[in-house]
């Protein structure tokens, strides 16, 4: 899976943005046709994309293209217009306001045709699907399994509480009076699930009170407790914040290869499946618990502090 814990929204419609992003130490940059860019300005933003991509230095990094929505009478030509003129530089298109399956079974076929016309590897360009208002969540385990080229769900909030009628003008915290809990809970959870359930990963969507890092860590912090692969970024500042949410800490991280290495041990020289680690039980679903915390550590570039002693 491409590494997604930071993904940095950057507008089409602006060349110094264009360029800056790509010396940023974000995993993900979406460079953007849809929200951020004015009906005015779209053409000229597909350009501007399109001669980033070329002449861009994006290496390290998952490059996707967000295009309009499917409603709109530019969606097909950016998709159009983006791969053929730089498909063989871009890793995913993001599909924004993905309602049901036949969305991304239009962006699936429509790429596979362009892929054949001008010699790409045929499925090489993922899909990333936006989920943005309460159809799109009602419909998600249908719009998660159709593609193989789907390798993101991805929550869009602001549209999200506007589709529910959610009392509030601020994205990402909690609605006036609601006081107890977390509004945002069953959203983010059923996004997950479906996402798991079929081999995805999952992105939430953005904080937008940029210059409130307390406020992002906060909101971050909530989506990667369940789980969640990473977090959207809208401004450089938001970037180091995200990478460190969305890894283990060090503590954590040599805590789980500490497992993988006492289990393995205990497992296949000593032959037996549950055993006592210190004051701790483990077993074969710890094994597993471990083995994603020591993926992401391994991401990250953590290095192990600590290792596994087998008893005298």
């Amino acid at each position: 899976m491409r590494a997604r814990r930071s993904c940095l929204a950057v507008p089409g419609s602006n060349p110094r943005f264009l360029e800056k992003a790509q010396g940023l130490g974000a995993d993900e940059v979406f460079l953007d046709l849809e929200d951020s860019v004015a009906p005015g300005a779209k053409e000229e933003a597909r350009r501007n994309v399109v001669a980033a991509l070329r002449e861009g230095d994006w290496t390290g990094k998952t490059v996707v293209v967000r295009v309009n929505d499917l409603t709109t009478q530019w969606t097909y030509r950016d998709v159009v217009e983006v791969v053929e003129g730089a498909g063989d530089r871009l890793d995913c298109l993001m599909l924004p306001k993905v309602r049901d399956a036949s969305h991304v079974v239009w962006l699936d076929t429509l790429l596979g045709q362009i892929e054949r016309a001008v010699g790409l590897p045929e499925g090489g360009i993922g899909v990333e699907a936006q989920i943005e208002d309460a159809r799109g969540l009602v419909e998600i385990d249908g719009i998660a399994r159709s593609s193989p080229r789907l390798e993101t769900l991805v929550f869009g909030p602001a549209d999200f509480m506007a589709s529910i009628g959610m009392r509030t003008l601020v994205v990402g915290e909690q609605p006036p009076g609601y006081d107890e809990g977390d509004a945002y809970h069953y959203i983010l959870m059923r996004i997950l699930m479906a996402a798991r359930a079929y081999g995805l990963q999952a992105v939430d969507g953005p904080y937008l009170q940029i210059r409130d890092l307390d406020g992002f860590r906060r909101s971050a912090r909530r989506s990667a407790a369940l789980g969640f692969d990473g977090k959207w970024v809208l401004h450089p500042s938001q970037v180091e914040a995200a990478n460190e949410v969305f890894s283990p800490s060090q503590e954590d991280y040599d805590h789980a290869e500490l497992i993988l290495d006492a289990y393995e041990y205990y497992t296949t020289v000593e032959k037996r499946g549950a055993v006592m680690l210190g004051d701790e039980m483990i077993d074969e679903a710890s094994r597993k618990m471990a083995l994603v915390v020591a993926a992401r550590g391994r991401a990250a570039g953590l290095a192990r502090t600590s290792a596994f002693t087998p008893p005298a």
